[in-house]
Formats: C-alpha cells, structure tokens, sequence
C-alpha cells in the first residue's frame, strides 16, 4: 500500500513555498504522494487566497526527487484541452515521470461553472470529461491529433513535449458512490478515487461499501486485470500508529492500494500549514 497527502490549494497552501515544505517533509518522512485540490472557486472557503494548483506542484516537483504529484483531482470540463494538456505534460517533464493525473466533474458544480457563466448540467459536463480525457491522452503522445467531437475540435495539432511516462501518465477517475456512473469511468483507465456519500472528505469510509465497491469495478474490468489499477481511500487518521493501522487495515484487506492523509473539510486544519506539517512529518502509517 502506498500513503500520500492531501492538501487544498487555498489558504496557507496557496503559497507555492508552502506547498513545497510540505512535499519536502513528505518525501523525508516516508509518503509515497503529495495531492493537491484544484478549485478555482470554492464558495465555503471564499475569503481565502487560492493558488493555481500546477504552480503549486511545479514548486512541489523543484523541491522534491521521488514522491508522486497530482491534483485531486482536476475538473476537465473545466479546461480547454490543450491548455491542461501543456501543464500536465509540462510537470511531467519538470518532475521526472512523476505525475497522477486525477480527473472528475469537480464540484460544488454552481461554483466552479455557473459563476462563470458555464453549464451545470451533470450529462453535458460528463461528456466534456470523456471526451476531454481521449483528446488529452491523444495530446500527451506527442503525435499529430485531429479530432472532431461534439464538444472540442483539434486539426492536426502535435502538442510537444510529451509526458515522460508513455502512453500517458495515470490516469485516476474521481466520484461520489454508490453513484454508478463515475466508477464505470473508472473502471475503463487507472484507477478510481471514491468518495462516498456515507463518508465525505477526510473521513474514513466503511469497510462494507468499499468492498461493494471494488467489487463493481471488478465487474467493470473484465479482461484488463492484467493491468495495475489503483483504488485510492483517504480520511484523516489517529496520531497513535496502532490506531491508525486498524483504521487502514481492513481497508488495505478489502482492496485499497493507496491510503490519501485528509483533514476534515469542516475541520480548522484543514488550510493551516503548522497542523499539517505536522501530521507529515510523523510520517505515514503502516500497514
């Protein structure tokens, strides 16, 4: 099992030498990943200072030699394709092969769109996603892309350079269960990243449904066992190292392959950098 942190891109950590602290202190003590949110508005949270999150990574990957980086996760249909695809290809080389690439709808959906004039409706936005991330991954090879979709268009275009890690970096998918739909997403690239309905950011979810739900996306992937696929639980942990194991353990038995170290959203850690610095360099637990 692999451990990361998870940090938002607001308040303290909208400081790019913040972030950098904290990836610093992660890859000392430990961690396999550092994860940033990516929000360009987040109504809960307004009156905070926001960082772009690829700056944020980029001061994260300078600082860094071996931890994984990423957002958790990216809202594609929030994004031009090429724009996203030059940062993440961007990081890629910068980091050495070291990005995830985590993707989903984003949310609160009347934040991050319609306060800027775009569309909230769940299908429309589910389908920028899919097609976003065919022409992202198409742009990510290095080749010349044509593509004519009902919602981006791109006439012979080679974006350079390419990611480093080929034929794209990780590619993990993001969303709320038991809603069926994004799971099934999941299940067709690398790895899904859940939240649960039962169990909101930051905190941990039951043991029960994590196996109903690795056993959807078992159902999903028939035929691409062959292939790695990660399924990434998060929520905030004990201090205590026993108590944290029992926390992660069953989750570990039941199928998780990577623990993501969250503070409650509600909490009042949530965007300080002493708490969290904290919490990193106790280093993550063991299972």
């Amino acid at each position: 099992m692999r451990f990361s942190v998870n940090i938002p891109n607001f308040g303290d950590f909208a400081d790019p030498r913040n972030v950098a602290k904290v990836a610093v202190a992660a890859e000392k003590a430990g961690w396999d990943g550092l994860f940033v949110w990516d929000h360009v508005l987040h109504r809960r949270h307004q009156g905070r200072p926001f960082g772009d999150p690829w700056m944020l990574l980029t001061a994260a990957a300078l600082a860094t030699s071996r931890i994984r980086l990423g957002t958790l996760l990216t809202p594609v249909p929030r994004y031009r394709p090429q724009q996203l695809a030059r940062q993440v290809a961007t990081l890629d080389q910068l980091s050495g092969g070291r990005v995830v690439f985590a993707a989903g709808l984003g949310g609160p959906v009347e934040d991050e769109y319609l306060s800027f004039g775009d569309t909230a409706e769940p299908p429309v936005l589910a389908e920028r996603l899919d097609e976003g991330l065919e022409v992202l991954t198409r742009f990510w090879s290095g080749e010349a892309v044509e593509h004519h979709g009902r919602h981006y268009e791109v006439r012979d275009v080679a974006l350079l350079p390419a990611t480093v890690r080929q034929p794209r970096p990780p590619v993990w998918i993001g969303g709320f269960w038991p809603r069926r739909a994004p799971m099934r997403r999941a299940a067709r690239w690398d790895g899904a990243v859940p939240l649960f309905e039962t169990a909101r950011h930051g905190v941990v979810p039951d043991v029960a449904e994590v196996r109903e739900l690795i056993g959807y996306l078992g159902k999903h992937r028939a035929g691409e066992s062959e292939h790695p696929f990660e399924i990434v639980l998060g929520g905030a942990t004990p201090p205590d190292a026993a108590k944290a194991r029992d926390v992660i353990g069953p989750l570990h038995d039941a199928g998780a392959t990577w623990w993501d170290e969250r503070q409650l959203q509600s909490g009042p850690d949530l965007d300080r950098l002493s708490p969290v610095l904290c919490r990193v360099e106790a280093g993550p637990p063991v299972v």
